[in-house]
């Protein structure tokens, strides 16, 4: 395909300056949002085990909730029971208190002799934390004021995927999956980064679209409001659900084993994972049941939803059960679905995983390149040394990246020393304690010697999470090998990153701004030589 050479031109800065404001930012957010692909199995990981029995089987949950009733009368306001437990879910029966920003999480079990047992959840918030930075690129703001930015961020991401196709396109047959190893670097990384980017190029026009979907979630729905509500109906008052009165005749619910039951006879290929029971405002159970069916998207990042009459267990609003919802529910859903993954099943989910991280690699290796061609630009218009806003580049080009994954590494790590100690606050201090540290050392040491320094220390990093399991295994039993095996791939993975850096450092061009080679260069070339090698050259006068 032909494209005229002044529109490549325009398009391409336009795709460099874009890349280069938003990359960093998106670096974080993709590399998060990989690590959130298992954030159950990384919650397992993390929080410490309970001093509960084992949860009793489910034909005994009535039983372990009528109990629960007697001793805890304000529990029949909403509690859940859980028909899936392991280290995630450790208990059969569990109900909150407190506010909805920060609940207090009650599990519940029968001791042998039938006895309640009740204890305070001590689920760590890492995965949690993890969540919220994919969620804000990484800025450490209240939510309400990094989504915006997210919003715009994730446009620019927009624009910077049209243009870079349109850069594309012209070499599109020729370069598709060529990637061209030698001596030219810079060859190298932009056949690296245009196959990753046509590859996943489905993958990241969902990313875009559906993350401005997200930031601006609030406006829509009050755009929507606007449009199409009564704008004179005064707002219903919300008040908590009432408790039933003592000497109130309780209807006959559904055990859990029968309501799953009969809703998934209701909906044959939905699988019940829990069951929400709770009172409305007039003190009428209702029960919502959260589930999966991997033929459909799915509400939530591993569920979808359903609400159920308790009694009846006939369904009672399907918006958001799959393959039950309308035509605006099942688009809504669409939204959530392709941005979790969450349709498919595990193959899904491993395929977001390793997209993710090809994400990441995508920004990367752009910055990378913006850089260079900076630095070659500034050469042909003579500069010898290299400036100020290219240094710098370079070096944000090093830290952020480094220091993103290796204070993910470091935080997820704590999670098992730091027990029933762990907090929100305490895992984004260490995050960004790291997470500056990294960056403040790429700006002091620059970029080619931040490289060399930074890269194994972000895969020693990795390494503190398995050794974590391994130092504390004894109070915190080996449950998840999987986030183990994953950290010790990505140490590996990073260890054969430093050695390539070492490579390049030593042996690529002198002048790029990852190679040590030029005061080398200059200590070995004698000063009449490095003069003329240095000086603009003169054009003899006429």
């Amino acid at each position: 395909m032909k494209v005229r050479t002044d529109i490549l031109r325009m398009y391409k800065e336009i795709h460099g300056w874009v890349g280069i404001v938003s990359g960093l930012a998106l670096f974080i957010a993709f590399f998060a949002g990989a690590v959130t692909m298992f954030e159950e199995p990384l919650q397992g990981w993390a929080s410490p085990p309970t001093s509960l029995s084992a949860p009793v089987p489910l034909a005994r949950a009535p039983e372990l909730v009528e109990a629960v009733l007697a001793a805890h009368p304000e529990a029949a306001r909403s509690y859940d029971v859980h028909l899936e437990t392991g280290p995630e879910n450790p208990a059969r029966v569990t109900w909150s208190q407190g506010s909805r920003r920060n609940p207090q999480v009650f599990l519940a079990a029968l001791a042998p002799d039938s006895t309640l047992e009740v204890e305070a959840q001590a689920a760590s918030p890492v995965a949690q934390f993890v969540d919220m930075l994919h969620q804000q690129v990484g800025l450490p703001f209240a939510h309400e004021i990094a989504m915006p930015i997210m919003g715009a961020i994730s446009l620019l991401y927009f624009i910077a995927l049209v243009s870079g196709v349109i850069v594309l396109l012209p070499s599109l047959v020729s370069d598709f999956f060529a990637v061209r190893v030698g001596k030219n670097v810079k060859r190298m990384w932009l056949d690296v980064h245009n196959v990753l980017g046509i590859v996943s190029l489905p993958f990241h026009v969902i990313m875009a679209l559906t993350a401005v979907v997200f930031a601006f979630h609030d406006e829509f729905y009050d755009l929507q409001g606007a449009a199409f509500m009564d704008r004179g109906a005064p707002r219903a008052q919300m008040a908590p659900p009432a408790l039933p009165s003592p000497r109130a005749q309780r209807p006959q619910l559904l055990t859990p084993a029968e309501l799953a039951q009969r809703v998934e006879s209701q909906a044959p290929g939905f699988t019940v994972r829990e069951i929400n029971y709770r009172m409305d405002r007039e003190g009428t159970p209702q029960a919502r049941i959260s589930g999966r069916d991997p033929r459909f998207g799915l509400r939530g990042p591993t569920f979808g939803m359903v609400e159920a009459d308790p009694v009846t267990g006939s369904l009672t609003d399907t918006t958001y059960m799959p393959g039950l919802q309308d035509a605006w529910g099942a688009t809504i859903t669409s939204f959530f679905a392709l941005h979790f993954g969450s349709f498919g099943g595990a193959p899904i989910r491993w395929s977001y995983f390793l997209l993710g991280l090809a994400g990441a690699m995508l920004f990367y290796t752009g910055n990378l390149l913006w850089v260079e061609s900076r630095r070659k630009r500034e050469r042909k218009a003579g500069a010898v040394t290299q400036t100020r806003a290219t240094r710098t580049l370079g070096a944000l080009t090093a830290g952020v990246p480094l220091g993103c994954v290796a204070g993910i590494a470091v935080t997820l790590a704590a999670a098992k020393p730091l027990g029933i100690e762990a907090t929100a606050g305490i895992h984004s201090a260490i995050y960004y304690a790291v997470f500056t540290g990294f960056v403040a050392w790429a700006l002091v040491r620059g970029a080619a010697r931040a490289a060399l320094e930074l890269v194994p220390a972000a895969a020693l990093a990795f390494l503190t999470i398995p050794l974590a399991s391994m130092a504390f295994i004894d109070i915190h039993p080996w449950s998840q090998p999987l986030v183990d095996a994953v950290s010790v791939a990505l140490a590996a993975s990073l260890a054969l990153a430093a050695r390539a850096a070492r490579h390049r450092a030593r042996h690529g061009p002198r002048d790029s701004i990852w190679s040590h080679r030029r005061r080398e260069a200059v200590s070995d070339t004698p000063p009449h030589a490095a003069a003329h090698a240095t000086a603009p050259e003169r054009k003899p006068a006429i």
